[in-house]
C-alpha cells in the first residue's frame, strides 16, 4: 500500500487536480461536501433540542463517513490485478492528496507581497483562511500564509497520507469526509454548536497523530532544530487547537517568527495566544522560507513512505 501512496503523491505534486477534469466531473470532496450539504438541510432542524441535534450530527457523521468508505471500497475492487490495479488506486488516492495546490496558494501570497500588491495579496490569502483579508498588514497576511500552510500540510498531506497506510485507499476518502465534516459543520455559532459536535470531536481524533508528527517533520526540517523543538514544547498546548498548535509552532520555531495572535473573523475577534512571541514578525521572506521547510518536511516524509514500502515489499 505504501508503494501506492508513494506514486499517488507523485500523480499529485506532479499534476494536482487539473481544471479541465474538474470541470467535468468537480472533485471527490466537492461532492463529500455536496451529501454533506444535504444532509445539513435535511437533519439540522432548529426545533430540535440540543441533545437531538448532537444526535442527528452524530448520524450526519456516520452516515457520510460510511457511504465515502463504500464508494471507494467498490470502486477499488473494481480495479483490475496486478500494476494496472495500482496505478487505478494511485489516481484515486492522489485526488484526495493536496501538496500541490497548498504549496501554489501560498507561494501566490508570497508573490503579490513581493510585487508590493496588498490587495492582490489578500485576494490571495483570502483562499485559503477565514479570517477578514481587508483587516490584515502585511505581517498579518504572511502570519496567516504561513499558519494555513502549517497546519494544512497536516490536514491535506500527512493525515491522509498516514490514514492511507493504515487503512489503505478508503481510509484516505474516510479521513477526508471527516475534515470536510469538520470546516462545514464543526463551528461554534448557533446552527453548529450541537449539530456539528461529533464531526468536530472526530476530527480532533483523526488528526491527534498526523498533527504531532508533522511537527515532528518541520523540527527535523529546520535549520534551527533546537529552538523549533523548544517552541513546541512549550507554546504548542496554548494553542486554542489541541492538533494545529504542534505544526504551527514547530513552523514558528523553525523561521524565529511569531505566529498565531489575535486575529479577527468577521465581527469577532479571537484573542488567541502568541506562538513563539518573542520571534519576529513575518514577511515575504518569511513565506518563502517556509514554503522551502515545507518541501523538506515532505521529502523526510517521502523517505518515510519509501521505507514502508520497502519494508512491506520484503514481508
Amino acid at each position: 500500500m505504501a508503494l501506492t501512496l508513494l506514486l499517488a503523491w507523485i500523480v499529485e505534486a506532479a499534476a494536482g487536480w487539473p481544471d479541465s477534469l474538474y470541470r467535468v466531473i468537480r472533485h471527490p470532496v466537492v461532492w463529500i461536501g455536496w451529501l454533506i450539504a444535504r444532509l445539513d438541510h435535511t437533519l439540522n432542524g432548529e426545533y430540535l433540542s440540543d441533545s437531538w441535534r448532537i444526535a442527528a450530527g452524530a448520524l450526519t457523521a456516520a452516515m457520510v463517513i460510511a457511504i465515502t468508505w463504500t464508494v471507494t471500497t467498490i470502486a477499488v475492487a473494481w480495479l483490475p490485478t496486478g500494476w494496472l490495479g495500482v496505478v487505478g488506486e494511485a489516481l484515486i488516492a492522489s485526488s484526495l492528496l493536496a501538496s500541490r495546490s497548498l504549496y501554489t496558494h501560498v507561494a501566490a501570497v508570497a508573490t503579490a507581497l513581493a510585487n508590493d500588491s496588498l490587495a492582490a495579496a489578500r485576494v490571495a490569502v483570502a483562499h485559503i483562511v477565514g479570517r477578514d483579508p481587508e483587516q490584515l498588514d502585511e505581517a498579518g497576511i504572511a502570519r496567516a500564509a504561513i499558519e494555513s500552510l502549517a497546519e494544512n500540510t497536516s490536514d491535506g498531506v500527512v493525515a491522509p497520507l498516514f490514514w492511507g497506510v493504515l487503512l489503505g485507499v478508503p481510509g484516505i476518502a474516510a479521513y477526508k469526509a471527516i475534515n470536510t465534516l469538520d470546516s462545514m459543520i464543526g463551528h461554534r455559532n448557533v446552527r453548529y454548536e450541537y449539530f456539528g459536535k461529533v464531526a468536530a470531536r472526530l476530527d480532533d481524533a483523526a488528526n491527534w497523530l498526523p498533527a504531532r508528527l508533522t511537527g515532528a517533520l518541520f523540527i527535523l526540517a529546520a535549520t534551527t532544530r533546537k529552538n523549533a523543538w523548544q517552541i513546541v514544547r512549550r507554546d504548542a498546548p496554548q494553542h486554542r487547537s489541541i492538533n494545529a498548535g504542534w505544526p504551527e509552532a514547530a513552523m514558528a520555531g523553525a523561521l524565529g517568527i511569531r505566529l498565531s495572535g489575535p486575529r479577527r473573523y468577521g465581527d469577532t475577534v479571537s484573542r488567541e495566544p502568541w506562538l513563539n512571541a518573542n520571534g519576529e514578525d513575518p514577511g515575504t521572506i518569511a513565506i518563502d522560507a517556509a514554503l522551502g521547510t515545507y518541501i523538506r518536511a515532505l521529502l523526510l516524509a517521502a523517505a518515510l513512505i519509501a521505507a514502508i514500502a520497502l519494508v512491506q515489499s520484503l514481508l
